[in-house]
C-alpha cells in the first residue's frame, strides 16, 4: 500500500521542527518546505531522497500544493535502483507525468546495467525494442555491425571498439510519423554509447574505472529523449543515432600514435585511447549531417574536466551557434534540468595539435591539459555541418551518474538532459 506525501509550506503542527524537510504526525507524512527557501524545487527534491533512507516504498502524492514541477523534483530524489516508478501522482497532469517517470526509468536502468549485461548490440537490441514498443508502425532501424563499418567509413565507431570480443555498431533509428519516406528529417540526435570504457592503452585506474558502465549514458539519455518526445505527441521526423562499443585492451586494441581516416577526409592521431568519446562521436555526427536535419544534438559523458567546470550540478553545453544555445538554456530552465554553456570557438578545433595528423584527438598531458571540456568539443565541431549551425554538444558527464547516493541523488543514473532534449525537438 502507497504512503500518502502532503506538501506545506507552513508548520503541520504545533511540535513542528523547522529543520527537518520530513515531518511525521500520526499516519500523516508532510514534505515542510519554509516559505522563505530560495531553491524549493531542490529542497523537495531532497526530501524525496530522506523519504526513501525512511524506507518508504511507494508514495502516493496528494494535496493541492503538488504541482508538476514540484511531483517531479519529488520523483527525482525519491526513486532509486530497483524502484524507479515508486510514485502515484496527483492532479491533472498525472497520467503525462507517470509516462515521463517510466521513461526516465527505462533510460536510468539502461544505464545502470552491468558491462556483462549491455555490450554494444545488445544497447542497440535494448533501444530498438523500447522504442518500437512506443511507436513500432512509425520506426525502422538498421545496426552497422563490425566490419561492415569499415566497408561504410565509420572508422571512429570502428578503431575504438575493435579490440573486444564484442564487436561495436552504430545504430540508427528513424521514426517518421508522417508516413511520407521522404518526409525531411527535423532533427538528429546523436548519443555516446561506450558500454565499458577501461581506457585502452591509456588505462584508467581501478577507481576510476569502477564506474563505467555509465560511459554510455549519453545514449540512453539520447534514447530516453525521443522516448520521452514520442510519448508527448512528436509528430515530425527525427532520427537517432548511437555510437557504440566497448574501449578494451587487447592485441586488436587501437594504440597511442594511430592515425584514423574519417569519412570526411580529416585524419586523426590517437593521443590518448581514454579520449574514445570524441572519437566515436564523429561518425555519429557526420551520419547525422547527411540527413540535412536543422537541429543535430549530441549527448556524451564526454570530460572529466565539464565536472571540473560544473562541480557536478549541470549539464554543460557547448555551441557555435548562440541561438541555438540560447534556446536550449531557455528550455532546459522551462524543465528545470540545470544547464550551463562553456566557452567554445572555432579555433578550439586548433587545440590539439598533431605533425601526423589533422588534429589529434586529444593532448598528452593529464585530462587533456587546460580546456579539456572546450578542447573536446572543438574537435567535434569538424563534423558537424553549416559550420556549426543548429548543433548542441551536451556533455553530460558531470549529471549523468552519481556512484554512491547524496542529499539530492540515489546512486546510479539521473537521466538529466532527457527533458531538455525532448521540449527541444518537439519544438
Amino acid at each position: 500500500m502507497a504512503t500518502t506525501v502532503q506538501l506545506t509550506f507552513e508548520a503541520p503542527t504545533s511540535n513542528w521542527q523547522s529543520e527537518n524537510l520530513v515531518q511525521i504526525t500520526g499516519d500523516d507524512i508532510y514534505v515542510v518546505i519554509k516559505p522563505e527557501s530560495r531553491f524549493p524545487l531542490r529542497d523537495i527534491q531532497k526530501a524525496g531522497r530522506k523519504l526513501d533512507g525512511m524506507g518508504v516504498k511507494t508514495v502516493k502524492l496528494a494535496g493541492d500544493n503538488w504541482t508538476d514541477e514540484n511531483q517531479w523534483a519529488f520523483a527525482l530524489g525519491f526513486t532509486k535502483v530497483g524502484n524507479l516508478t515508486g510514485v502515484e501522482f496527483t492532479g491533472d497532469n498525472h497520467e503525462q507525468l507517470t509516462k515521463k517517470l517510466a521513461v526516465f526509468a527505462w533510460s536510468r536502468d539502461l544505464t545502470n546495467q552491468t558491462p556483462a549485461e549491455l555490450y554494444p548490440s545488445k544497447l542497440a537490441e535494448h533501444t530498438i525494442n523500447y522504442l518500437s514498443s512506443l511507436a513500432e508502425d512509425k520506426i525502422t532501424t538498421t545496426v552497422t555491425l563490425g566490419e561492415e563499418l569499415v566497408k561504410q567509413g565509420w572508422m571512429g565507431i570502428y578503431e575504438v571498439g575493435k579490440g573486444s570480443v564484442n564487436p561495436p555498431c552504430l545504430l540508427e533509428v528513424d521514426y517518421n510519423p508522417t508516413g511520407d519516406k521522404n518526409a525531411p528529417v527535423t532533427a538528429c540526435l546523436v548519443g555516446k554509447g561506450i558500454t565499458f570504457d577501461s581506457g585502452g592503452y591509456s588505462m584508467k585506474s581501478s577507481v576510476g574505472m569502477f564506474d563505467m558502465k555509465c560511459d554510455m549514458g549519453g545514449a540512453s539519455v539520447a534514447a530516453g529523449a525521443l522516448a520521452l518526445a514520442i510519448e508527448q505527441g512528436l509528430n515530425t521526423r527525427v532520427k537517432l543515432f548511437l555510437c557504440c562499443a566497448e574501449n578494451m585492451v587487447s592485441s586488436f586494441a587501437y594504440k597511442l600514435g594511430d592515425v584514423i581516416t574519417y569519412k570526411n577526409g580529416v585524419t586523426m592521431e590517437v593521443a590518448n585511447t581514454d579520449a574514445e568519446g570524441r572519437i566515436v562521436l564523429a561518425d555519429g555526427l557526420m551520419a547525422a549531417g547527411e540527413t540535412g536535419a536543422p537541429l543535430i544534438i549530441d549527448a556524451a559523458t564526454l570530460t572529466g574536466a565539464a565536472v571540473g567546470a560544473t562541480g557536478g550540478d549541470y549539464t554543460a553545453l557547448f555551441a557555435l551557434d548562440q541561438e541555438a544555445a540560447d534556446n536550449a538554456i531557455a528550455t532546459a530552465k522551462s524543465v528545470n534540468e540545470p544547464i550551463w554553456q562553456l566557452p567554445l570557438e572555432t579555433w578550439h578545433q586548433d587545440k590539439c595539435p598533431s605533425a601526423f595528423a589533422t588534429t589529434a584527438n586529444s593532448r598528452p598531458i593529464p585530462g587533456g591539459g587546460p580546456g579539456g571540456a572546450s578542447n573536446a568539443a572543438g574537435f567535434l565541431s569538424r563534423f558537424v555541418p553549416n559550420e556549426g549551425k543548429g548543433w548542441l554538444h551536451f556533455d553530460i558527464a558531470p549529471v549523468a551518474y552519481h556512484g554512491k547516493a547524496n542529499d539530492m541523488w540515489a546512486a546510479g543514473a539521473t537521466g538529466l538532459s532527457i527533458d531538455t532534449i525532448a521540449q527541444m525537438i518537439l519544438k
